[in-house]
């Protein structure tokens, strides 16, 4: 379904946006909250620097506001339409949504944001 050369696979991945090698996270398992944002300072295998500038990731946070409100929408339309909840239930499950997300939301506006930036390069593997 994702196919390497795509910034979908990157995005969902958390691969390298420029070879889509590696993961860009030391560790793979949002669980460990401690470490969700820990991040490779480089690619090992095309040498890509993660943080292209000083404070890079600071406008991820946009990226991540966007994301954060797309996602309480979403909760408030399921549990207040579809379910039929109340005002007071609905607000609830948007806040309980958007804790439960929380780690994920976070890496997936990282991804986003440095895709924005950086493109895939087929030749950067060749050598």
């Amino acid at each position: 379904m994702l196919k390497k050369g795509s910034k979908l696979n990157s995005i969902l991945t958390g691969s390298c946006p420029k070879c889509q090698n590696e993961s860009m996270y030391l560790d793979k398992n949002l669980l460990h909250l401690t470490k969700v944002l820990k991040m490779n300072e480089n690619c090992s295998h095309c040498g890509l620097k993660y943080q292209l500038e000083p404070s890079f990731f600071y406008g991820a946070m946009y990226v991540s506001y966007g994301l954060n409100v797309a996602v309480g929408i979403a909760a408030f339309i399921v549990s207040f339409i579809f379910f039929g909840a109340t005002i007071e239930q609905s607000f609830l499950a948007i806040v309980i949504t958007l804790i439960v997300l929380f780690p994920f939301v976070l890496r997936l506006a990282r991804n986003l944001y440095i895709n924005m930036f950086v493109s895939y390069d087929p030749k950067v593997g060749e050598k």
